[in-house]
């Protein structure tokens, strides 16, 4: 039921071991937001509803989420539950949104996964499956949407085994399905909760009897979840096998240690829109999520020794946290979403930003609940907050105690796949439009901008188009920033596919001084992804070493104007092996001067070639439109990798070049009469065909 006394946030000093900080992360449409705001009004924490088709959810508050019914942008907030602490951050489920499911999984100590009854494991599942795995977060998953025509229980649960590697352990089993959908048996407990009679559910009947069409299997599954427990701990094991069942408090204890330990993942089911079994997540999240003190530990490295580093994740350490978002809010500026590991941080101080070696001032510290603010004093280990003052702190970046810097973990982003010219509408409004673009990258690290030198061009990238337009709309609507935008590009990538010497001298005689430089360079391909490697192979001082970052800055300026197409370059290693000085007249810009002009001289003899973006996609169709789908796909250069059956649909599984696939979402739905989904991440780069290539050089 629902709790009696809700703690005031102010009364946030709770013990560590009452502290969860979780995140809710999920493929796009599968339940995320209405699954947090049910939790944050069982909690207490708000008092009616929050509708995404209404418009009226807490953690969904930008206007174009509103508008769009998608998160965008990962939104925290702080409820109690059993007087534990919940830190809860929602997260967006679209690809083009990514960044934020990774910084947010980066600073988390557990996760609860959501699918969809009906559509089980779906591809962006996978993907936020393997962020958690990355970061080795504990997890539970809640099967929501049990309410939905064609939802499937068990199905769903041999998806999560069978595709994402897991462990599941069922923890409650469904009472009816579709329409019939009811509640719950509790299978720690053998306890039977129904919902209906209150709309809201509040309130719900908790009963002993399990309804006997379902007995059977509910006892199956729940001396499957006695098994499964006993198999993590050796002295369950050994009562398990002399035939005695152990107590529900062992059990739960084993489980728990299990969950931590990532070796089993509990599964639950419900509805969170018709307001259905939401309450035992909230339990389980309490239950078998870790606190900071089952953690009991962060890492990180010693700046000066590079030797690896703990700190206790407690209060009385010296202070670490890890700076995770940027956010510009137009009434109190740039904010800082920081999660404290260890010691305590009061307003007013200072933190040292171990990145960057500079000290901040924090100013005022903030506990956010979506876009509403609370003032607090002081905050301490295993909080989420918020800070106002530092301006040169960015995402990843560690704070520390000056006297005692540690060098916690970065985040690591993925590169953008598109971009778009945009230009501002008036000459005076030039100023006002780097400003705007730069606060923007500011917030968000897979978005990119850069000058085109010699178009004087603006060029904006990121992970896809939705993305980009919802960058030009806040631009629009945040900072009154009109602009002229482009058709999006694809950010093509160029690389060379053999070996070749490059010489790059530069000599200058003028009434002074004049300039010297010359290099000798060794260009070499490396593998799909591998980026650029410089190696200084210099010996006997042919070149001073204070020349050497001279002469490879050059080159890296040549990589980033590209020589076949003006496109950046890649996936090539540069060996400088030899050159020649001048005691007088060599400069820095000299060797740069050479190392540029070595490396457009060598890459012409080294074959070079042109990269594209590959997406990797989902296509969901009704069976009918299978045909129509994949002759259409197969026409834009894609590559079928196989096709899957699910119901009444058809998922087609396949890898396109970003290049055919743009307006791809209209012709989909002409193709399968409005019923065509399509979901779409990038994977990797491959050669362009050379036919393409020559018609991209005549444009």
């Amino acid at each position: 039921m629902a709790p009696k006394n809700i703690i005031s946030t102010k009364d946030r000093n709770v013990p560590l071991d009452k502290i969860r900080n979780v995140g809710i992360i999920a493929h796009i449409d599968s339940g995320k937001t209405t699954t947090t705001e049910r939790i944050l009004f069982y909690t207490g924490r708000s008092y009616k509803l929050g509708d995404i088709d209404e418009g009226t959810t807490q953690m969904d508050w930008m206007a174009q989420e509103k508008e769009r019914g998608i998160t965008i942008v990962s939104a925290a907030t702080t409820t109690f539950w059993k007087d534990v602490r919940i830190n809860i951050i929602d997260t967006p489920g679209h690809v083009d949104f990514t960044a934020e499911v990774e910084r947010s999984l980066r600073v988390l100590d557990g996760g609860v996964v959501i699918f969809d009854a009906e559509e089980g494991v779906q591809s962006q599942s996978e993907t936020v499956w393997r962020q958690a795995d990355k970061y080795k977060v504990p997890r539970l998953c809640f099967i929501n949407k049990m309410d939905k025509l064609g939802a499937n229980f068990e199905g769903t649960v041999k998806e999560i085994e069978d595709r994402l590697g897991a462990n599941p352990i069922v923890m409650v089993f469904p009472v009816g399905k579709e329409d019939d959908f009811k509640g719950i048996v509790d299978l720690m407990n053998l306890k039977t909760m129904i919902w209906g009679a209150d709309e809201s559910g509040v309130k719900y009947e908790t009963s002993d009897e399990i309804p006997a069409d379902i007995k059977k299997t509910v006892l199956e599954y729940r001396a499957k979840m006695i098994e499964k427990i006993a198999e993590t701990d050796d002295a369950l094991l050994e009562k398990y096998l002399n035939g005695e069942e152990p107590a529900a408090d062992e059990l739960k204890k084993a489980l728990r240690k299990a969950v931590i330990g990532y070796k089993l993942i509990p599964v639950y089911a419900g509805t969170s829109l018709r307001n259905k079994a939401v309450q035992p997540v909230l339990d389980a999240i309490v239950d078998y999520l870790p606190s900071p003190v089952d953690l009991k530990v962060v890492q990180g490295v010693d700046t000066e020794t590079q030797e690896k580093i703990v700190r206790k994740l407690v209060q009385e350490e010296k202070f670490a946290g890890l700076a995770f978002k940027i956010q510009l809010d137009p009434h109190v500026g740039k904010i800082t979403y920081t999660r404290i590991y260890s010691g305590s941080l009061k307003s007013g101080s200072y933190v040292y930003n171990v990145n960057n070696k500079r000290k901040e001032r924090v100013s005022r510290i903030l506990l956010m609940h979506a876009n509403q603010r609370e003032e607090i004093d002081q905050a301490y280990a295993g909080e989420i907050i918020a800070l106002v003052g530092p301006k040169e702190t960015k995402t990843g970046d560690t704070l520390a105690d000056e006297q005692h810097p540690i060098l916690l973990e970065q985040i690591s982003f993925p590169e953008p796949v598109i971009s778009l010219a945009i230009e501002p509408k008036t000459k005076a409004d030039q100023e006002k439009l780097s400003y705007a673009l730069q606060r923007l990258a500011d917030e968000d690290p897979t978005f990119k901008v850069k000058v085109n030198h010699e178009t004087n061009q603006t060029i904006m990238s990121g992970m896809g188009e939705l993305h980009l337009e919802i960058l030009v709309d806040r631009m629009r609507r945040e900072m009154g920033m009109n602009a002229n935008v482009g058709k999006p590009q694809v950010a093509y990538k160029e690389t060379i596919t053999r070996a070749a010497d490059a010489e790059g001298k530069y000599i200058k005689q003028t009434g002074g001084h004049g300039q010297y430089g010359h290099c000798l360079l060794k260009l070499e391909p490396l593998g799909r992804g591998e980026g650029f490697k410089f190696v200084n192979a210099i010996r006997g001082g042919t070149i001073p070493s204070e020349f050497i970052p001279s002469v490879e800055k050059g080159v890296i300026q040549a990589m980033e104007k590209g020589v076949l197409l003006g496109f950046p370059m890649t996936d090539m290693q540069v060996t400088l092996y030899d050159g020649t000085y001048h005691d007088i007249d060599s400069s820095d810009i000299a060797f740069q001067i050479a190392g540029s002009m070595a490396l457009q001289d060598g890459v012409k003899r080294a074959a070079m070639q042109l990269l594209e973006p590959i997406m990797r996609l989902e296509i969901t169709v009704p069976d009918e439109f299978m045909g129509a789908a994949i002759g259409d796909i197969s026409s834009r250069r894609g590559k079928i990798l196989g096709t899957e059956k699910r119901n009444k649909v058809t998922v087609i599984k396949t890898y396109a070049p970003l290049a055919e696939l743009s307006g791809y979402a209209t012709v989909l739905r002409s193709l399968t009469e409005g019923r065509g989904v399509f979901y779409m991440e990038p994977s990797h780069y491959e050669p362009v065909p050379q036919n393409i290539v020559a018609s991209l050089q005549n444009k």
